[in-house]
């Protein structure tokens, strides 16, 4: 293989990266925009842009002899958001029902 096709192949591998990750960027950006204009719609006209989960937490606490103690707690309901991104300070609803046990290693 010559040097110069190596060379426009390595352009095209370039530029076709580069189109890839800002399209990328893009739909992203275009994705979260529309997630949080539907979002202030629902709080502005009320319609449930809230909701909530149950969770359950636990301390894994770990011991000299290398075992690991846990310290279950109480399940607490947890505020969320029902968008497809975090708005507002809240986790989005799908993301917290599928985490809805949590583990804090002290």
């Amino acid at each position: 293989m010559s040097s110069a096709l190596r060379a426009r192949i390595k352009h095209f591998v370039k530029r076709l990266a580069v189109v890839v990750l800002s399209f990328a960027l893009v739909a992203t950006a275009l994705a979260y925009s529309v997630d949080y204009v539907v979002f202030r719609y629902r709080v502005a006209e009320n319609r449930q842009p809230f909701g909530q989960v149950t969770v359950y937490s636990y301390d894994a606490v770990a011991q000299k002899s290398g075992k690991t103690q846990l310290i279950f707690n109480p399940p607490e309901v947890q505020t969320c958001v029902n968008a497809l991104f975090p708005h507002a300070g809240y986790v989005p609803c799908w993301y917290l029902q599928r985490h809805a046990e949590q583990r804090t290693d002290i």
